[in-house]
């Protein structure tokens, strides 16, 4: 007799922050990002709050679901770098001598342009789904995390708070049901345009065997020599979703805590 399937449960995130990148691809002079969190990058979020060192195999957190809901697009950012030696040298390249050591460029080069791409002021909400003792440590762990957390890559800090709470729906219901969660710059933007509506339509991305995107973001592995992703599937959705405006929202001891991006507005 098969063994009962766990009690599942749904860890919802709000990804909010200055700057996100959420980049599903490498190359030395380009990262780019994706317009939504990636799962590998949520994941990694994840795994950092409990402390779970990069070298180690993934274990519990393979297999779990997620979905997203975009409550704030933002606009993408552009950041121009250049590279130089500090002694004024010419830089090497990527290939290597049969001794193992970088060749110089040629014709000499002195400076490398690289360019990195960051959302900037995006909020997301980030459902992720698994067995719910599971998600409720992960809970804990969000709140007080063993490593910095951040929004896909390390100078990416995220606002505060990023637990939105856990549920028992499933991940397309509990995007659906979830207020909106956007900065008060945008919130005060639409009720100047559109009154103090009770929804607003959002798109949301969930996995689906028989979704129409590939995304190649499923984490594997997060060792530095040995980093592994696979594909999944994933369809998009438009949901009308509570815009919160007529439910006064009670304070909590996360909200009142000390943010220092609160005066910025996310």
């Amino acid at each position: 007799m098969a063994e009962p399937r766990p009690e599942q449960a749904v860890l919802l995130l709000r990804l909010a922050g200055p700057l996100q990148s959420w980049g599903d691809q490498s190359a030395f002079n380009r990262r780019d990002t994706r317009p939504q969190p990636t799962k590998s990058g949520v994941i990694g979020l994840l795994a950092a709050a409990t402390g779970h060192p990069r070298h180690e195999p993934l274990g519990d957190f393979l297999g779990l679901s997620m979905g997203v809901r975009v409550d704030q697009e933002g606009t993408l950012l552009r950041d121009y770098h250049t590279v130089s030696d500090y002694q004024d040298r010419p830089l090497p390249q990527a290939g290597v001598s049969a001794k193992g050591v970088q060749k110089p460029t040629s014709p000499a080069k002195y400076t490398h342009i690289t360019q990195r791409f960051y959302l900037q002021d995006a909020v997301f909400v980030a459902a992720v789904a698994g067995p719910k003792p599971l998600m409720e440590s992960l809970a804990e762990a969000v709140t007080h995390p063993a490593f910095p957390l951040a929004l896909g890559r390390r100078p990416c800090v995220p606002s505060q708070p990023i637990l939105l709470g856990l549920t028992s729906e499933p991940i397309l219901d509990a995007l659906t049901t979830q207020p909106w969660q956007a900065g008060e710059p945008a919130r005060a933007q639409f009720e100047r345009q559109h009154g103090r509506l009770a929804a607003i339509d959002r798109m949301v991305t969930v996995e689906s065997a028989d979704g129409d995107q590939i995304l190649h973001d499923e984490p594997l592995s997060f060792d530095p020599r040995d980093r592994r992703h696979a594909t999944r599937r994933v369809t998009h959705l438009w949901r009308s979703i509570p815009t919160g405006f007529d439910t006064p929202v009670p304070p909590s001891d996360a909200a009142s805590a000390h943010d220092p991006f609160a005066l910025l507005g996310w």
